[in-house]
């Protein structure tokens, strides 16, 4: 079929282009896009910071409507509402037989190849060029063909703009603190980065009880979303260094600092807020090319850890239910907070370049329906 999608053909730059998308093979779904979250690492690709091939369509946090499935589909059907993630465990590979299929080694290999799960595409330009997925989803298009294990179905009722951040930065904002700090109440927490998985990561900071929280941003402008998620205190890091202002809030250092940016400066400024004991957790990937100049020297002298997660450490088909459930039961915040603006896809170019600037508060949306 026939559609319009959002392509990647050289780093930096993005074009709406007339694609060609083949049908669904064995245990795959077509799916008609809803909504796609334009997210900070849609951004870093966009940017060549992941090196993936070009050219490709972009998107990665989305949901929609299955339109048709496959040979052998059974846990979907057309009609059903889904999320589509893009980090499916193979279940065979050593991570994913250890328990760790949000490190699936296979899925990471296939990502940066730029395929479906038998390594071949789905999309072709108007001269029958190939086109490239990104992580198994392409969801700044009219349609995706995705993986059968990559279709999360979505609960009843559960509205599909907040739908999409369930493919991505709600849960590794939620995981991060859940599964990979474990955070307690009474703990301080500073979190550097007020995008949409940062805010998330606030949130759930501020549900597990954590004392004081402290949100950090360059932008001033976010510093409203920032304490509506949560947040007791604000840091412009911009006009003040967070590093002194964090030792002082927290009697020496906070028990947790999140970067959530993938900025060596915030890593390091992140570093030496620690206290004593205290754990510096990496949810957002720096540039391969730039190093990060840690004083590991305090790393063993004061039991300081350093922790990287990807996608929250979730088991995507067992907890992402769940967080719906956790939304819609009122527990968790109303997601729908996150969302500043909707846009068209015709407009993609517009919205690469307002994150480039640091214009973005909050989540902007990219509206199908």
């Amino acid at each position: 079929m026939k559609m319009k999608a959002a392509v990647c053909r050289e780093y930096h730059k993005l074009a709406i282009e007339e694609v060609e998308l083949a049908p669904p093979k064995a245990h795959e779904v077509l799916v008609k896009t809803a909504y796609t979250g334009f997210c900070h690492s849609d951004w870093s690709a966009v940017s060549g910071y992941y090196g993936f091939p070009v050219p490709w369509v972009v998107g990665h946090e989305a949901s929609g409507i299955v339109v048709e499935t496959g040979k052998g589909v059974t846990s979907v059907k057309k009609g059903d509402p889904v999320v589509a993630t893009w980090m499916i465990a193979c279940g065979t590979c050593p991570q994913c037989t250890s328990g760790r299929g949000h490190i699936c080694s296979t899925s990471h290999h296939i990502h940066t190849q730029g395929g479906l799960w038998d390594g071949t595409s789905r999309l072709t330009d108007a001269k029958g060029g190939k086109l490239f997925h990104q992580t198994f989803v392409s969801g700044f298009a009219e349609y995706m063909v995705i993986p059968e294990q990559g279709a999360i179905k979505v609960r009843e009722g559960f509205p599909l703009d907040q739908a999409c951040f369930i493919a991505c930065c709600m849960p590794t904002g939620l995981g991060a603190v859940n599964n990979v700090a474990n955070v307690r109440a009474g703990e301080s927490v500073a979190v550097w980065g007020m995008g949409g998985v940062g805010l998330n990561v606030v949130h759930s900071a501020k549900l597990r009880g954590a004392k004081p929280l402290i949100a950090v941003d360059i932008e001033g402008s976010k510093e409203a979303i920032a304490r509506q998620f949560g947040a007791s205190y604000f840091i412009n890091s911009s006009k003040e260094d967070p590093v002194p202002k964090i030792q002082e809030l927290t009697d020496g250092g906070a028990d947790y600092c999140f970067e959530v940016v993938g900025d060596p400066g915030a890593l390091l400024q992140a570093y030496w807020a620690l206290a004593i004991g205290g754990k510096l957790v990496m949810v957002g990937m720096p540039p391969l090319e730039k190093l990060v100049g840690l004083p590991l020297f305090f790393t063993p002298a004061h039991n300081r850890n350093v922790l990287g997660t990807m996608y929250g450490n979730v088991r995507t088909h067992q907890d992402l239910p769940k967080f719906m459930d956790l939304i819609m039961d009122g527990v968790y915040i109303d997601l729908s907070k996150l969302i500043t603006r909707k846009f068209k896809l015709d407009q993609i170019g517009d919205v690469f370049n307002a994150m480039t600037k640091r214009e973005i508060i909050g989540r902007w949306v990219c509206a199908f329906e």
